[in-house]
């Protein structure tokens, strides 16, 4: 899959204030808050260019000009920035960008999300999946259980037909929403000018049954606060250096 030279395919959110991250986010927007190396924001479009993305968007506010000059220095995916003078929410900023992407299909991700691959690429996987005439939104699920970090009471039931449903009143459901999605553009027909959140068009589609969910195979790590990162770095470099065996072993097949 190539991303196309005229429009983007594919989208980083990259525009939060960091809050819980403070104080490493006083100086530096999280998105730049280094993991295993390297910034988070790199980390997915690193992952974006191995999936063969040539172009990607990246929004930007809270010390917004580090992320344009950051992503300005790379080549692939080339970055074309989407800076907000206020504040637009997820689903106001995918908006707000929505000229500069494809008018078929968008991969959207959060900048501050990590994750090792599974049996195949994650990006691979949701891409190859979304089918436009039965999907207008396929959300990367995980495992409440499984995810190192997560303390919450989870997002989704995932039906047989890979439909999702809301927890709802549930006092818990089973997976969580990772921050990564392939979503149609006509969702965002008829939703609201500025800030709004991107749960406006989940809720959209999952009203007209087509929010479906794919279950990440690989490893998923929130990342919210200093603590928590500095008790998953040692973590994710172990992670990491199973990927990389995995990866070695496999191109010597």
């Amino acid at each position: 899959m190539t991303g196309s030279t005229q429009k983007a395919q594919a989208m980083v959110l990259a525009a939060g204030l960091g809050k819980r991250m403070r104080p490493i986010t006083d100086t530096m927007p999280k998105p730049l808050v280094p993991v295993a190396g390297k910034p988070m924001l790199d980390h997915v479009l690193d992952k974006l260019a191995d999936a063969g993305f040539d172009q990607a968007v990246v929004n930007s506010h809270y010390l917004g000009q580090m992320i344009v000059d950051h992503v300005g220095m790379r080549s692939a995916p080339k970055v074309l920035t989407s800076p907000e003078s206020d504040l637009l929410e997820t689903g106001g900023g995918v908006k707000k960008a929505l000229p500069m992407l494809d008018r078929d299909v968008v991969l959207v991700a959060n900048a501050d999300v990590f994750w090792t691959e599974g049996a195949e690429p994650l990006f691979d996987r949701l891409m190859a999946a979304f089918d436009p005439e039965h999907m207008d939104a396929l959300l990367a699920l995980y495992p409440v259980s499984g995810a190192f970090g997560y303390d919450g009471a989870g997002d989704f039931f995932w039906q047989v037909d890979g439909r999702l449903k809301r927890r709802g009143d549930a006092p818990s459901a089973p997976y969580f929403f990772t921050g990564v999605q392939v979503l149609s553009p006509r969702l965002f027909e008829n939703t609201p000018d500025g800030s709004f959140s991107l749960n406006v068009v989940y809720d959209k589609a999952l009203a007209a049954g087509r929010c479906y969910g794919l279950v990440h195979d690989g490893r998923h790590f929130h990342i919210g606060t200093p603590d928590a990162l500095a008790e998953a770095e040692p973590i994710i470099a172990g992670a990491l250096e199973d990927e990389r065996a995995k990866q070695a072993t496999v191109g010597e097949l």
